[in-house]
């Protein structure tokens, strides 16, 4: 049986022909694989580390109604969860939020059509090339992770305006653009009350910019023959300043909390929102990005949609770093300030799994 280091196996060819099928994991899954390919295997290390720690399963991520949250009292209350939520945990979900769940579920309906659609209109627009605003692909870091995750993705950015329409695959393009308007202007509640939750004025983060730009990630996890072996996603913390994600009924998403895996279910309507590595950076490690990940499964398709808030394009240039108001000398800045687009070269021109960005500009 060969293994990794034989000389018979020639990891880079696997996948670069895996690559060059343009047909993603799904295309595995229809091809009739019982067994999954060995890019897919995680190291036995990791597997045998996983019986170790299998994650709680009766304690559950912070809910949040944010209904009434015109009622000053009832947002104060609400501000305060949110605190609690994004310092303890970098993770909530939020129920009651005013989008339709008509909206919700045509959303995902768009993507799972996107990537059920015939193989030849999904391959045009299948692309490695960061500039292309919208592209499909498997795995970003394909060539540089040490393992392939078991997902496929329509990435769609918009960090200096809002989408055109016409960019848009047809079959997703009207329950996309429905929900990006929702996506945005719930953003903007979300900001107002993480200002507040840091002790600035409601509008701190929204007048910067910070919920301008946005990505719309989208992954679809076809149902996996050996799913003890591979993950979704690996484990990694968010590069953005805040995501927004939507699921399916079928769970995975996982984080880790005081060194165990927690399982988020899928709440009905609801919306799992998490801090990212630069809004602790912003917060002054007031709020926590986490780790998270998604594990893979039998069933399926998983299908997700998360929407990254990460600035508007013109902030790229500009310094980036702990908010001004939120340092003393009792609380000296724990990041040297630094310019966004090296921080995202550092980010996409790695491995999901490989040095946070983050770390490289703590002090």
């Amino acid at each position: 049986m060969a293994t990794e280091t034989s000389v018979d196996y020639d990891r880079t060819k696997e996948l670069t022909q895996f690559d060059d099928t343009k047909a993603g994991v799904k295309g595995l899954v229809d091809a009739g694989i019982l067994n999954i390919p060995k890019i897919f295997v995680r190291p036995a290390e990791d597997l045998a580390a996983e019986e170790l720690n299998s994650g709680h399963k009766n304690v559950e991520v912070p809910i949040i109604d944010v209904s009434n949250i015109g009622d000053s009292i009832r947002r104060q209350e609400i501000v305060n969860e949110v605190k609690i939520a994004s310092g303890e945990w970098g993770f909530f979900q939020v129920i009651n939020h005013g989008i339709p769940l008509s909206v919700l579920d045509e959303m995902i309906e768009g993507i799972r059509l996107f990537n059920e659609q015939d193989l030849e209109l999904k391959k045009e627009l299948y692309s490695r090339d960061s500039a292309k605003k919208v592209k499909f692909h498997s795995n970003f870091d394909l060539y540089t992770s040490e393992t392939v995750d078991w997902r496929d993705t329509l990435q769609l950015t918009f960090l200096d305006s809002d989408p055109d329409p016409s960019q848009m695959p047809s079959v997703c393009r009207k329950s996309t653009m429905e929900y990006f308007k929702h996506m945005k202007k719930l953003g903007e509640t979300l900001f107002e009350l993480l200002s507040e939750a840091l002790g600035l004025q409601a509008d701190h983060l929204n007048s910067l910019g910070y919920s301008k730009g946005c990505s719309i990630v989208t992954h679809y996890y076809p149902p996996c023959p050996q799913p003890e072996l591979t993950l979704g996603v690996r484990k990694h913390a968010d590069a953005g300043i805040l995501t927004m994600l939507l699921q399916n009924h079928i769970g995975g998403l996982q984080v880790l909390h005081n060194g165990q895996w927690f399982d988020i279910h899928p709440t009905r309507g609801g919306l799992v929102i998490n801090i990212g590595d630069l809004l602790q950076v912003l917060s002054n490690d007031k709020f926590k990005s986490v780790k998270h990940r998604a594990i893979s499964n039998h069933i399926g398709p998983r299908i997700s949609v998360a929407c990254f808030f990460s600035g508007h394009a013109s902030l790229l240039d500009k310094p980036f770093g702990p908010i001004k108001k939120l340092i003393s000398e009792a609380n000296p800045p724990h990041y040297e300030e630094f310019l966004l687009k090296e921080y995202f070269a550092k980010f996409f021109s790695s491995s999901l799994d490989s040095k946070p960005p983050i770390d490289y500009y703590k002090l």
